[in-house]
């Protein structure tokens, strides 16, 4: 049996040295400008790509590696350098964990390096699930697809809202869409489809200006009878078939089309926010030491001293949530107690309340943009909201401690 350890293995520490190089020599001296200008930070994502960080060869090596911890770790890096950009950066993945979560192994082929593309001809890929009625209630979803026999095609309407990546055209980007099948059966009548790029259609509608990650891209999607192949069902129309016959007969079927993937990605989300909280702590550690008031540095005193304190541990805590969460679903072990649900929660509660801690320690320089902290303190709030809100989170967590349907 092999010796337990905390420490990260010779390769992992090399990619989180060269994931930090990127993140603090190419990201974070571009954070500023791209959240001011709230738009895609194309130079950025180029670069990601040339170095091979934006490439599926790279994403598929992190995610498959044997520990569960590397792709939490080059999330972390790469959102200590600016969460917006890691976002533009990584929003490809959550359309991948889409796919991958219910396509069949040759879908999966076909289309996931589609998501990507290569250095030459970048590609992107979005995953679209809410609605502007269906947010956390995912069982509500409107939008609709039909099959279409005659034709061996699926026709789907709706309105998507808050999407990553969503409705753009610039390069081509593969859209992955839920939507309901059968609408009586709520989300158990749910099914993923894949729109290919360019199909007609699809278009993007409101993009939204946000408080922070501003340089990742969010928008409405429109489906206006838009046709895709019968191939372009996530998992096959024979499996469908037989999922929702168990479904009418009131007999238990496997997670929803949407609730795979979030709870594949939500340690994950953790992990990004994990690396606003550390940006944050270490700057206002160093601001601590600098500043100097009655004589001394501020850090010298107990308020400042133990407020730092609180930061650290949270996040070292945080940090072992999410790790414990990846390796789990890198193991295939069960959630028996939301432990998904709980490294984001956690994580996500975590940069909040540092990176407000980090603007209280460095009192009014904290609140303009002569610091990045007020920018890392936008940009942590989200983390608490997408992927499942904290209220959400503590309802998975509570139900599955209890074995509970607690409404």
């Amino acid at each position: 049996m092999p010796d337990f350890s905390f420490e990260l293995n010779e390769e992992q520490l090399e990619i989180q040295k060269w994931v930090h190089g990127f993140a603090a020599d190419v990201i974070r001296p571009a954070g500023p400008e791209w959240d001011e200008r709230e738009e895609t930070p194309w130079p950025i994502i180029e670069e990601a790509a040339k170095v091979g960080i934006y490439s599926l060869d790279f994403v598929s090596q992190a995610f498959m590696e044997p520990t569960g911890i590397t792709f939490p770790m080059v999330s972390e890096e790469l959102c200590w350098g600016d969460a917006g950009i890691t976002l533009a950066i990584l929003g490809t993945t959550l359309g991948v964990s889409g796919i991958a979560g219910s396509g069949t192994p040759e879908q999966i082929a076909e289309w996931i390096p589609q998501c990507f593309g290569t250095p030459d001809d970048i590609h992107l890929a979005a995953f679209a699930v809410s609605e502007p009625d269906a947010g956390s209630d995912v069982s509500s979803l409107r939008t609709r697809a039909v099959y279409d026999e005659a034709k061996d095609e699926w026709v789907i309407n709706g309105v998507k809202t808050w999407i990553t990546n969503g409705g753009i055209t610039k390069v081509p980007t593969v859209h992955v869409v839920v939507a309901s099948v059968e609408p009586e059966l709520k989300s158990r009548g749910h099914a993923s489809f894949v729109v290919p790029p360019g199909t007609p259609g699809l278009s993007m509608g409101q993009k939204f200006k946000k408080m922070g990650i501003r340089a990742s891209h969010t928008a409405e999607v429109i489906f206006d009878d838009v046709r895709v192949p019968g191939r372009c069902l996530l998992g096959g129309k024979e499996k469908l078939d037989a999922r929702l016959a168990r479904a009418r007969e009131g007999k238990s079927s496997r997670v929803q089309a949407a609730m795979s993937t979030f709870e594949a990605s939500r340690p994950l989300v953790g992990a990004q926010a994990l690396g606003i909280a550390r940006a944050a702590y270490e700057y206002a550690l160093a601001y601590a030491k600098e500043r100097i008031q009655f004589g001394r540095p501020i850090i010298m005193n107990q308020a400042i001293a133990f407020k730092l304190a609180d930061m650290r541990m949270a996040i070292d805590a945080a940090r072992l949530l999410v790790w414990r969460a990846t390796w789990m679903g890198r193991h295939g072990k069960e959630f028996t107690a939301g432990e998904g649900s709980m490294s984001k929660l956690f994580a996500g509660e975590t940069a909040v309340k540092v990176t407000e801690d980090a603007i209280q320690i460095l009192g009014g320089s904290g609140y303009v943009k002569d610091h990045p902290v007020e920018q890392w303190h936008r940009d942590s709030k989200i983390y608490t909201i997408f992927e499942g809100t904290s209220e959400i989170q503590r309802l998975v967590i509570a139900r599955t401690i209890s074995g509970l349907q607690i409404p």
